[in-house]
């Protein structure tokens, strides 16, 4: 059975689910002395429809995100159609510039600013339409060569330019970790946020926000100062499990 053909059942294991994910990351915030409610959760909704996502909204989800512009423009259509009270959507995906004006004035947040070229096009369009874009830097901490973002010694190079343009609004910093690795997902959590303070220490820019932590790490990403974590499947996957080396895994 599909979940859109038991929306009642389906809504309660997502709740049920959500409710796992806010355990989780209170014990997480709780081993290292935060308060879990400086960490927001958003539902990663691009493997599911708008159904899922009402779905989702019913079962406590206020956030969500979508990695393809084309289908943050389908969906949030689909919802407004529907008559739903459209909840906040972030572009978190691979934004290329010939994409920014599908973006804007759509997604609340773009998580995924990964180069000055793109911030410097976004800053234009957006100052074009007299609108304030609210940004994310995306920064390859790991060094891989598969992920997007500013390196950080470039981005500490950018930052203040970036800052400076106008119609475009830094709020924090985005990354993603290697796949399965939590030593190096740790080191690579702790090195988005020892960034984030070094900049704010040497360029007098606020970035409260960090976001980083996916469904196989969100975990570690939170226990190094994580604000916000972007979850898919273990949101919307009946049949998710924690990935080996996973805290949940460990604890288990």
């Amino acid at each position: 059975m599909s979940p859109v053909e038991d929306q009642g059942a389906y809504r309660a294991f997502l709740a049920r689910r959500r409710a796992e994910i806010e355990a989780r990351i209170a014990a997480a915030c709780e081993r290292v002395g935060r308060d879990a409610s400086e960490v927001r959760v958003f539902a990663v909704s691009k493997t599911v429809g708008p159904e899922e996502v009402v779905s989702a909204m019913a079962a406590g989800y206020t956030c969500f995100a979508e990695n393809r512009p084309q289908e943050l423009v389908r969906k949030l259509a689909a919802l407004e159609a529907a008559g739903v009270d459209v909840p906040r959507f972030d572009m978190i995906g691979n934004l290329q510039k010939n994409k920014v004006n599908a973006v804007l004035g759509r997604a609340t947040v773009i998580q995924s600013v990964s180069s000055a070229h793109l911030a410097e096009a976004v800053s234009r369009r957006a100052a074009e339409r007299g609108i304030v874009a609210r940004v994310l830097l995306e920064v390859n901490v790991s060094g891989e060569e598969t992920k997007g973002g500013f390196a950080p010694a470039e981005l500490a190079q950018w930052a203040e330019h970036i800052a400076d343009l106008p119609g475009i609004q830094p709020e924090g910093l985005m990354t993603m970790a290697p796949a399965h690795e939590p030593v190096e997902d740790r080191e690579t959590f702790r090195g988005l946020r020892e960034l984030r303070d070094s900049l704010e220490t040497e360029t007098g820019l606020v970035l409260p926000v960090l976001s980083c932590g996916m469904s196989d790490d969100f975990e570690i990403a939170v226990e190094e100062g994580s604000t916000l974590v972007r979850l898919g499947r273990v949101v919307f996957d009946h049949d998710y499990t924690p990935a080996a080396g996973d805290p949940a895994t460990k604890r288990d």
